[in-house]
């Protein structure tokens, strides 16, 4: 069996220090216009108007499906694209459209390969009405303020996703990843440096304002501290004479007090002060070093700029698990609803991975509180709500999923991130050939849909998604952001049928993890099943899916009981 390599902590942590001085570069661009400020404070699933949504004319390239359609979320200026899959004539006639929701940082591409491998395009064929919803961030779906600017962006992303997986693997090949200091030029005094002085102290003001005003509410005091903190440590390594730096601990501190306190008429005066102080410590220490350094301006404008990106990811990237689930999951829901009409008002539901704990958590939200789901029943694929009793691969990421990492590293671009690791886990030496276990069995996925899957599939991760989902390592199981609810608490309540699936040999969700949460719904509505056998054939994360057995052996388990349930 596949086991994950002492070095894979190591490796990991790497590659985030790496994104952490570049995650510009790394990042798949989203489609943006104007953030939204504030997360909405709309129960879930209560019913909701979306008074603007879109079917495109014309689908990019990249959305193989038969209609691309972008849906509001309410509160915010994401539009969401849902995938739309039409059964021909000749299939059989459902009740029930059919809502398909994918794992973390991943978009639809997962559940439609190929012509000859593609989940989506098989239930289709089945008779059902197959909607798959990209969640913000992911795939297609993107935040502009007009919709008839919808069509441009979903496009300008199919392109950019599309090149992007094409060049990231020459990229990597030659990409130098080893850390290296910085290329510093000299002169000699006579070519003293010669810089812009009223430039420089205006944009390290104006970055020190931002600070204050934490963000418009995305940082808390403590989190805004931090960031000053990271921002001072940074312009130390710029102070080239050690008997100045008495006097930079001066006006550091006077600069952290004003931007820990609450705004006031003369606050910006004070900052702009101070700032010009510190810029003029810089300069005085770079002319008291001999020979004389002429890219100081350069540097320290790097720092700034460097800083400013981060602060800008903080706010692009401000989203987690709830805002799928409260947010996001409804307003797709409600959308298939409206189109399909469906006579009981229900829908069916399969969720892989992250897309299956929405399922468990949406389930466990509507127990709670005593209301009635909108689904005729689920499937989930190689999902869980604890991981506590399991052996997952993931729980080596716990370590850096921490609120200072959070703000160090505001994003994981895993898209990126695996695109680079691609070229060494699947060519020779083979060092990163463990990568590949972690997401199919030995032989179980063909190479051309392997290689698309992993350079097509993988979104950037927010930090923020991933500090709450590393909470289903934590005695208790998952839990919503407050950390009071647990979403494993109430699933025994449901009544709604559920089909629980997992993979023999998956590292990321093994089967003791999937039985665990099996296991809290009622016996009489609930069905486990592991997929795999002790000789083979062997099913890893993504094999559910994209497996070649999967039609075979996997999709017709699932027909079976949405079928069943569907006409109940």
């Amino acid at each position: 069996m596949a086991t994950i390599p002492p070095q894979f902590p190591f490796e990991i942590r790497s590659a985030l220090r790496r994104a952490a001085s570049s995650t510009v570069y790394l990042l798949r661009p989203i489609a943006t216009v104007t953030p939204s400020l504030r997360h909405s404070t709309s129960k879930l699933l209560r019913p909701r108007a979306f008074s603007s949504s879109v079917k495109l004319p014309t689908k990019p390239p990249l959305c193989t499906a038969d209609e691309l359609h972008y849906v509001t979320v309410p509160n915010s200026d994401w539009r969401l694209a849902l995938w739309r899959y039409i059964p021909s004539p000749q299939a059989p006639t459902r009740n029930h459209p059919l809502l398909l929701l994918s794992g973390v940082g991943t978009n639809a591409i997962g559940y439609d390969l190929s012509p000859g491998c593609s989940f989506a395009r098989h239930m289709s064929g089945e008779g059902y009405e197959t909607w798959i919803l990209e969640v913000r961030g992911a795939g297609l779906s993107t935040r502009v303020s007009d919709l008839k600017d919808v069509q441009d962006s979903a496009h300008e992303l199919s392109r950019q996703i599309e090149s992007t997986a094409k060049a990231a693997a020459k990229e990597a090949k030659a990409t130098d990843v080893t850390d290296s200091a910085p290329d510093v030029s000299v002169v000699g005094e006579a070519s003293a440096s010669s810089w812009d002085e009223s430039k420089i102290v205006a944009r390290l003001t104006a970055t020190f304002m931002r600070l204050s005003e934490r963000l418009s509410g995305f940082l808390s005091e403590g989190q805004s501290v931090f960031m000053s903190a990271k921002l001072f440590d940074r312009i130390a390594m710029l102070l080239e004479d050690s008997r100045l730096y008495e006097r930079f601990l001066e006006i550091r501190s006077k600069l952290l007090s004003l931007i820990e306190s609450r705004q006031n008429s003369g606050l910006g005066n004070q900052i702009r002060e101070l700032t010009q102080r510190l810029v003029n410590l810089l300069d005085d220490g770079q002319r008291s070093v001999s020979p004389q350094l002429i890219d100081l301006q350069e540097r320290l404008t790097s720092t700034i700029e460097d800083f400013q990106k981060q602060l800008d990811l903080i706010v692009k990237y401000d989203w987690d698990f709830d805002n799928y689930l409260e947010e996001d999951v409804p307003a797709a829901i409600e959308y298939v609803r409206a189109q399909c009409k469906p006579k009981d008002g229900k829908l069916l539901a399969i969720g892989h991975s992250m897309g299956g704990i929405l399922l468990y958590a949406m389930l466990s939200r509507c127990a709670f509180e005593g209301r009635e789901p909108c689904l005729a029943a689920a499937a989930t694929l190689a999902s869980s709500l604890d991981y506590t009793t399991s052996d997952s691969a993931l729980k080596l990421l716990i370590p850096l999923a921490d609120p200072a990492q959070a703000l160090s590293v505001p994003v994981v671009p895993l898209g990126a991130l695996l695109a680079a690791a691609y070229p060494l886990s699947s060519r020779p030496p083979y060092v990163l050939s463990w990568l590949n276990d972690l997401i199919s069995a030995t032989d179980m996925m063909h190479p051309e849909q392997l290689e698309k899957l992993v350079l097509n599939n993988f979104c950037t991760i927010p930090a923020k998604l991933l500090i709450q989902l590393t909470t289903a390592f934590r005695a208790g199981g998952l839990r919503d952001r407050s950390g009071k609810f647990y979403y494993k608490d109430h699933l025994s309540r449901t009544s709604v049928p559920v089909l629980a699936l997992a993979g023999d040999r998956d590292l990321i969700c093994p089967p003791a993890a999937v039985e665990d949460t099996a296991k809290l719904f009622p016996e009489n509505l609930v069905t486990y099943k592991v997929l795999g056998e002790p000789d083979g054939p062997h099913y890893a994360h993504y094999d559910l899916v994209g497996g070649r057995l999967a039609v075979e052996q996997v999709y017709p388990c699932i027909t079976e009981f949405l079928s069943h349930h569907d006409s109940a």
